[in-house]
């Protein structure tokens, strides 16, 4: 059986879309889900929005559904005419096509971004929702306080979707020579994550990307560079399974069954890391 990374692959090679109609799962298998990743995007700058075209132009071969954002949407002013220039223009084409962003808060977010409706949250500073058999758990980095984390507990306790996918601002594990591992971050919430079943995290803040080796079964990307980059700031550790700070980039995501393929493509179409995730069984 072909895997989506396979298939992936073969649309950005041939531009096929008939490969990423194909990308679905076996008989008896749910659906394959389809969504993209971007973090630290929000600077209305030329390279946000020459990343906006390679997502809008990646969508016509890999049909992704929705966005997921990871915080810093915003930077500088953020009146209304700033969401037009830093996040309607860019992605204007996939906004007009029905595409769906998520947005996580940053540390450059005013907060009450979470009420603007193109960033879907709700209202809310932590959210979840599901998609298909994945369900999704956002949290707010900038203050992660006890009722947040009686959320968490209780939100990854009550899911039974067959992924738990996270994603929030500040990175548990990080390479980057700017911030680094938010330790205190991590001591609160990776025993919650590991209770529960959490099999992938994503985060930004760290203007690079970076995909660890996996750490106590918890696969961790950060992906902080698809408007903001910090040129040659990874500095490889014994966490580094793959990591590019040469260009802004953007994430393709696929689950089918128990794999979870993915791709990272930098502004100018590279692809610069792949692989396949399998889904562990619960403990």
């Amino acid at each position: 059986m072909r895997t989506l990374l396979a298939i992936l692959v073969a649309a950005v090679v041939t531009g096929s879309l008939e490969a990423s109609r194909q990308a679905e799962g076996p008989a008896g298998a749910p659906p394959s889900l389809r969504f993209a990743v971007i973090g630290d995007n929000g600077t209305g700058e030329r390279p946000q929005y020459e990343v906006g075209e390679q997502m809008a132009s990646a969508r016509g071969r890999f049909p992704f559904e929705f966005v997921i954002m990871l915080g810093d949407n915003m930077y500088g002013r953020q009146r209304p005419a700033d969401f037009v220039d830093k996040f309607e223009q860019p992605y204007a084409p996939l906004l007009k096509a029905g595409v769906l962003f998520y947005a996580a808060l940053g540390n450059h977010d005013d907060p009450t971004n979470r009420f603007y409706a193109g960033f879907n949250m709700g209202g809310e500073r932590y959210y979840t929702f599901v998609r298909k058999h994945v369900r999704f758990f956002v949290f707010d980095t900038n203050m992660m306080d006890p009722a947040q984390l009686r959320w968490i507990g209780q939100t990854l306790a009550r899911a039974r979707e067959s992924w738990k996918i996270c994603y929030f601002h500040h990175p548990l594990y990080s390479s980057g020579g700017r911030h680094g591992s938010d330790i205190e971050l991590r001591v609160a919430l990776e025993p919650l994550m590991l209770e529960h079943g959490v099999h992938v995290a994503f985060s930004g803040h760290e203007h690079v990307y970076e995909r660890t080796h996996p750490q106590k079964g918890i696969t961790y990307f950060v992906e902080g560079s698809s408007g903001k980059l910090r040129r040659g700031d990874i500095t490889r550790t014994d966490l580094t399974a793959a990591s590019f700070d040469e260009d802004r980039t953007f994430m393709l995501v696929g689950i089918t069954g128990d794999e979870l393929s993915f791709q990272t493509i930098s502004r100018a179409g590279r692809v610069v890391d792949s692989g396949v995730i399998h889904r562990r069984p619960p403990t």
